[in-house]
């Protein structure tokens, strides 16, 4: 009988260790997405002071840190992918002002080539003349 209550201390004390490690993780998750850090099997087992061992033999939350992971890694990827098509309009609307800037230039250029050459050919006409 003695045997029959020691296996069932056991077994209750398994199950305490149990609980008290879920709820250590799900503390841990808890403070990273507050803290808005990385949720992986290195963070959160660093977070929770329990090995990565841990959560690996634990199925459900094995379970919750994947889905947690990969959330993060598509939310990060839309981000990603907004900021650059953000980045890519306003790199056009400057490039599109540098252009416009060069244009302009360019056109003063071909008007002041335009005086120098005619300024030179009445040069070169009156320098004849004189011939």
């Amino acid at each position: 009988m003695a045997s029959i209550n020691r296996e069932e201390q056991i077994r209750h004390l398994h199950e305490e260790r149990k609980r008290k490690t879920k709820e250590k993780v799900e503390n841990a998750i808890k403070r990273l997405t507050k803290d808005s850090k990385a949720i992986n099997f290195n963070s959160v087992a660093k977070e929770a002071g329990v090995t990565k061992a841990t959560l690996y033999n634990h199925f459900d939350i094995r379970e919750r840190i994947e889905f947690l992971r990969d959330q993060q890694e598509k939310a990060y990827s839309n981000a990603r992918v907004k900021r650059n098509e953000a980045n890519q309009d306003a790199m056009n609307a400057s490039l599109r002002r540098r252009i416009e800037k060069l244009e302009a230039r360019i056109k003063e250029l071909e008007d002041e080539n335009k005086e120098l050459r005619k300024v030179e050919s009445k040069e070169l006409a009156d320098y004849i003349k004189n011939l």
